[in-house]
């Protein structure tokens, strides 16, 4: 299995999977040279699918959503389908790479949302010691993955399952245990389908309605999951796709706007600088190509 890149509807050049037939297995493992250039593309793009990288050599940037990691191995990535991310005047990478797609974490709900927890975490600085244990699982990985014995599906999965837990144990100052009841797993899958949305154009009760629940019951399991109101959290990625397509896209302000769903332009640049106050010209100005970033994290 391989990343390709296809340019396809979304504007932003799109990874995805392509795998060998009949053996297609939803997964695959490896180090930077193995997996071809797209593993370490200098370019913004995104994945339909789910990417560890594990970096343990190398100098440079690694922008995941206008936040820009300095290279300081060892260090954890973890991106989620649908961000936009590159890598920055890199040399000397080194480290392994797991990339995954939505059907592997389909039999294991419980790692989806964990996964989902861990994901405002995109990049955490690793000691020795977890970077060791993780580097093994990730060694074991690569070995079940071309060994292919008796339900080697299975083991790649348990394996996953314990470094998801690995990256979950590293201190973290924002992290609060959350009660997982129906709710949760609503808001969660809420959160979880809006990241991956390109358009973000659906109205609270049209996602209700993708969800199988009530507009009101969305309502209140969103806000009691994190806090903020599905409508909050549709604006908000909203306004991220909009920086995405401003920042890594020659798209026209117009062409952007009916991306996201908006007829009239003119309110979506009202809408934008209300949510940012900027103009999305003035944040375009501001961001593109190197520029593209809102903070540095050394």
């Amino acid at each position: 299995m391989r990343a390709d890149t296809k340019q396809v509807t979304d504007p932003v050049p799109l990874h995805r999977f392509l795998a060998p037939e009949p053996e297609t297995v939803p997964i695959a493992v490896g180090n930077f040279d193995s997996l071809g250039p797209a593993s370490r593309a200098d370019y913004p793009h995104r994945h339909n699918f789910y990417e560890v990288v594990l970096a343990t050599g190398g100098t440079g940037h690694h922008v995941i959503d206008f936040t820009e990691f300095r290279l300081r191995p060892p260090q954890l990535g973890l991106i989620t389908p649908g961000q936009v991310h590159f890598w920055r005047d890199v040399t000397g990478l080194e480290g392994r790479v797991l990339l995954f797609n939505e059907a592997f974490l389909a039999s294991t709900p419980s790692d989806r949302h964990l996964w989902h927890r861990l994901a405002d975490r995109s990049w955490l600085s690793l000691s020795p010691m977890q970077a060791g244990r993780i580097s093994g699982l990730l060694a074991h990985m690569e070995t079940e993955y071309h060994s292919r014995g008796a339900d080697f599906v299975s083991v790649l999965r348990a394996y996953l399952h314990v470094l998801l837990v690995q990256a979950a144990r590293v201190p973290h100052a924002g992290d609060r245990p959350v009660p997982v009841d129906r709710s949760t797993v609503v808001a969660r899958e809420f959160v979880r389908m809006l990241s991956q949305s390109a358009h973000v154009a659906d109205s609270v009760a049209g996602w209700a309605t993708r969800l199988q629940v009530s507009s009101s019951y969305l309502a209140e399991a969103v806000k009691s999951a994190t806090g903020e109101t599905p409508g909050q959290l549709i604006r908000r990625f909203r306004i991220v796709e909009a920086r995405r397509l401003l920042g890594s896209t020659d798209l026209t302000v117009g062409q952007i706007s009916r991306h996201l769903g908006f007829d009239d332009p003119s309110y979506f640049c009202r809408f934008f600088r209300r949510e940012t106050g900027s103009t999305p010209t003035g944040f375009r100005h501001g961001q593109k190509h190197q520029e593209y970033r809102n903070q540095s994290i050394d």
